[in-house]
Parts: C-alpha cells; structure tokens; sequence
C-alpha cells in the first residue's frame, strides 16, 4: 500500500510532527550520567585520572556539558545554575553511594570487596543513577530524571521512580523486578531483595501529586516477591517482611511478617509410580 500527501493518515502525522516538542537528547543525558559516575567511582573508569588538575577539569567539563544540555530543557530555573547546583552535591552524592557499596558488602556473602560491588553489582548501579536522577529531581528538572530512571531500569530490571526518597546505606540485593514508586519513602540501612514493590493501592490519575506509596522506616529487610502498598502504609523500624507478602496495611517496629505456605509431599518406593505432591 502506498500513501499520497494527502491522505487523511499523512496529513494526521504531518500535524503530529508540527506539534511535538523538540525531542530531548536522550542519550547525551544518560552518556552524561556514566561519566560522572566514571569520575566518582574510577572502578567504572577506562581509566584512572591521577592528577588534581585532570579531575577539576573534568568537573568543570561536566558543569558546562550539563548546562548546555539543560538549555534544551524548559524550566524555570537557569541552566547555568542548575549545573552548577547539580554538581556542587558530588560530594554528598559521592559519600552516600560509599555507604551503598558498604552496605551491599556487608550484607552479601558472595560479595569480594567494595570494588566489585561498584563495578559489577547491578544494584549499586541503579542506586547510583537514582541518586543521581533524584538530585536533578529536587531542582526541579522535567523529564531529565525520568530518562536516567529509565536507563537504568533497562539495563538492570530495577524500576526506581527518581521521586523516591531513599536514606543512606541502602542495600539491593539481586534486584530484578524491584518497584519503587515515586513517593515512596525509605529509611536508613534498609535491604531490599529482587521482585520487591513498593507501590500505590491504586492507579487512579486524581491522586497525582498525593503520598500514595509506602514509607519504610530504618533497618528493614524486604524479601523476594514481597508487595507493599498505599501511602498510609509505614513499616516500622527493625522490621523483616518475609517473601510474598501482600501488605496494604501498617505494622509497628520490630514486625515479623510472613506468608505461610503448606508444603504436603508424598513418595513411593516404586519409582513407576508418578510422585503425587501438593503445594
């Protein structure tokens, strides 16, 4: 099938194209964001920059690559300043991912040294781009944070809305098919393990810009499959959510929360006849 100029589908698309935005450069963003975390973290680096002058060059490289990348962004703030805001918290941003690394080495057996979690645990990875993604959040950046998100959400199965609020020396372990909605809170020293959800009761468009995802307090342990959800919900400190758990509802500190499964197995000696089992 062929399609003339002016067919009712061409001239749709036609005023389509007219009407979008400029695309954001995507890419440069996200590019953007594995080079700071090359610089924060030379574990990540091709290779090392050992000398002072190097480094605040790269910084200030950085700064004026984000500035110019901003200037494609409407927002109210100035470019300029932004950059210069975003930069000026590597310091902090550098010092809480340290803890994440500890966190993750602590808390995992397999783990060989801090080196290895930076370099190769997908659950720092995606901690740092949040960290990274939620600072341009708090100024106010459209979109931005959300393409960094997303990146990382490809590359690593880990889903954290840039929204999020998350405490110092947190711990992802494995991670796939982590959820974690854009206003959940999270406290310190808390350990999330692969196929948690921290979501909302419902998706509902009116309770935009409502609390409507959990609130984890300090030294929690959230288990595989675990599903937590609603924005009045709070998990109390120093709780333990076992794995599968389907939780709308508050519990107080030092919680143990568990699903109870029954498991009925029965065997044969003859090995002809099938295993007959129950779950």
């Amino acid at each position: 099938m062929s399609f003339s100029a002016d067919t009712p589908f061409v001239r749709a698309l036609v005023r389509a194209h007219q009407q979008a935005a400029t695309p954001l450069p995507g890419l440069a963003f996200c590019q953007l964001a594995e080079q700071i975390l090359e610089l924060l973290f030379p574990e990540r680096a091709p290779k090392p920059i050992v000398r002072p002058d190097a480094i605040a060059a790269t910084l200030s490289q950085l700064q004026t690559d984000l500035a110019s990348l901003l200037m494609r962004v409407s927002m109210p703030a100035a470019p300029a300043a932004v950059a210069a805001e975003f930069i000026g918290r590597l310091p902090s941003l550098r010092e809480m991912l340290l803890y994440d690394a500890a966190a993750i080495l602590a808390a995992d057996p397999a783990a060989q040294g801090t080196e290895e979690v930076i370099a190769t645990y997908p659950g720092f990875y995606a901690t740092a781009m949040h960290r990274l993604a939620h600072a341009l959040h708090q100024l106010q950046v459209p979109l931005v944070p959300r393409l960094i998100s997303e990146y990382a959400h490809q590359l690593t199965g880990i889903d954290i809305h840039p929204g999020a609020r998350i405490g110092t020396s947190f711990c992802i372990d494995h991670g796939t098919g982590i959820v974690v909605g854009e206003t959940t809170v999270i406290g310190a020293n808390v350990k999330i393990f692969q196929g948690v959800t921290l979501g909302a009761l419902s998706v509902n468009k009116d309770l935009q810009g409502i609390k409507r995802h959990p609130t984890i307090e300090d030294h929690v342990v959230l288990y595989a499959g675990a599903t937590i959800l609603g924005g009045n919900t709070v998990v109390g400190s120093h709780s333990i959510i076992g794995g599968n758990v389907w939780l709308t509802e508050s519990v107080p500190s030092h919680s143990r929360v568990y699903h109870r499964a029954q498991i009925h197995v029965t065997r044969t000696e003859d090995p002809t006849e099938g295993l007959t089992f129950s779950i």
